[in-house]
């Protein structure tokens, strides 16, 4: 029997077969099918014949057709080689994305730890013939439909995962891409529990010990600058935000160095509030402020893709990855509405809105990384509300001064599965954020609000190629949702990586 290869994660075991499912035995075995792919696939008939015609018996019992997202199950007899049948609907053929496997292997997952089997096969085709990207795929989708977060319940009870080992049928050794998959998604749990865990957990100087932990772990270059350090340079739209807490700010910038002079340097900023309660413009409760632990889900984002270029080191590529953190907080040294703040370029705003204060941060922050002499800057950060309305919860918006990187940023993240909608810039909505006392206000008309939030944006980029990605929408989930459990997404982790990658 040819000897099974593969990697394992906490509780989980995901390895490669050259075993087609006609000849696998276990507990569980799950088949990806095409609509009406038992008509025309031969395998499937021969499955049929060795199962005692168990497999149409279950697809006409069901009416199973193949939809997309479609799942049938059954218990075979004690005497059968396979325990359970799992089929599951892929859609159609010219329809298939990359996706899809995900999906399809986060669904066999749950479905397979729903029948308490410990060992699962696990047959599905390969995306656009691309063995390796499929592979990646579908270990993906297995392991982050497997991620629990029980890290603040008193009693997490029993693991829901009783599975221990998923074979991917019908295919060579693929060990470097199924430690592709780890790697990658070892980045988007860090952002997934950094998101989740409350404002008491993840605070400023917890966010710079993470990424501590990341420079020692996989050999980044760390600065931290504190507050004397960000008053050096000016920047006083960052520090006013941060002004009225407790916590001191601290600004982290982290560096991928490759091996070799490198061909392009880029610089990545996530927005990292880790909690915002709309300083004097406070938030309501019953409306957002109960969840703005998740305004930091940029800078988790930026820390996971730092975790996992860190581990797959590309050959020569430079990546800086930087967040101004804070909290926005309410005490007697709050900014005031009304108050000027003058940024590290000496561009002076004037705060109509306290809540609007993830701008602040990230025109400092956009200054400082300009000023590294990068190719490209690239900015994501939960920043609106407005975006939201727009896009809903799947979707996160991208505007830019640059159609490269539009395009580079759509390939990147429908290779993810992370949907992104590109957003006009339109430059006279600019005239909505002038003021009469000061360069520019900080909010400007209700509508187009994430509009003219981009457009602020962009005036702390001079020249450099830029993109913005609001993330407000996918980074958090209420239901269970493909391979996301309820609970923060780790939106933006493998976006970004496919983007650096791919440079």
């Amino acid at each position: 029997m040819y000897q099974i290869k593969g990697l394992r994660l906490p509780g989980m075991d995901v390895q490669t077969s050259e075993l087609s499912y006609l000849d696998w035995c276990g507990d569980a075995l799950a088949i990806g099918l095409f609509v009406d792919d038992y008509e025309v696939v031969d395998e499937l008939q021969s499955l049929n014949n060795r199962l005692n015609g168990m497999v149409k018996e279950l697809i006409n019992e069901v009416g199973f057709d193949g939809k997309e997202g479609s799942i049938t199950a059954t218990r075979l007899g004690s005497n059968s080689p396979i325990k359970k049948l799992i089929l599951l609907g892929l859609g159609k053929h010219e329809t298939f994305k990359l996706d899809g496997l995900r999906q399809a292997a986060a669904l066999a997952t749950k479905a397979a730890q729903k029948e308490k089997s410990k060992i699962l096969g696990l047959s599905l085709p390969p995306w656009n013939s691309d063995i390796p990207l499929s592979t990646q795929s579908i270990a993906e989708g297995i392991w982050l439909s497997s991620h629990q977060d029980n890290r603040f319940k008193s009693d997490p009870g029993e693991t829901k995962n009783v599975l221990e080992q998923v074979s991917l049928l019908g295919l060579t050794d693929q060990t470097s891409t199924l430690v592709r998959a780890q790697q990658i998604v070892s980045g988007v749990i860090l952002a997934r529990e950094l998101v989740s865990a409350p404002a008491n957990v993840v605070t400023p100087a917890s966010m710079a010990e993470t990424a501590t932990t990341i420079a020692h772990t996989h050999g980044l270059e760390l600065e931290i600058l504190e507050q004397s350090d960000c008053e050096s340079l000016g920047m006083g739209a960052f520090l006013g935000v941060a002004q009225a807490s407790d916590l001191p700010p601290k600004f982290i910038h982290l560096t991928y160095n490759p091996p070799v002079t490198p061909r392009r340097k880029v610089a990545i900023i996530g927005k990292g509030l880790t909690f915002d309660c709309g300083g004097l413009n406070i938030k309501v409760a019953g409306g957002s402020i109960e969840m703005m632990k998740v305004d930091m889900a940029g800078a988790a984002a930026t820390l996971g893709a730092a975790k996992v270029i860190g581990q797959i080191r590309p050959k020569d590529i430079q990546v800086h990855f930087i967040s101004a953190v804070t909290e926005n907080m309410i005490s007697g040294r709050a900014i005031h509405p009304g108050d000027i703040l003058t940024a590290a370029n000496g561009k002076t705003i004037e705060v109509n809105n306290t809540d609007a204060e993830g701008r602040l941060t990230l025109a400092d922050a956009l200054i400082f990384a300009e000023k590294l002499g990068v190719d490209a800057l690239l900015d994501l950060a939960t920043l609106t509300g407005a975006c939201v309305v727009a896009l809903g919860d799947d979707i996160a918006g991208l505007w830019t001064t640059d159609e490269r990187m539009a395009d580079e940023l759509k390939t990147a993240a429908n290779l993810a599965g992370e949907k992104v909608w590109q957003m006009p810039m339109e430059e006279k909505y600019f005239e909505g954020l002038k003021s009469i006392v000061a360069d520019m206000k900080n909010t400007g008309p209700r509508a187009a609000g994430s509009i003219t939030a981009a457009l602020f944006l962009k005036q702390f980029v001079k020249e450099t190629p830029w993109a913005h990605l609001d993330i407000a929408g996918p980074v958090w989930t209420e239901k269970e949702r493909g391979y996301h459990q309820p609970g923060a997404t780790g939106y933006g982790v493998r976006t970004l990586v496919n983007w650096i990658l791919a440079l």
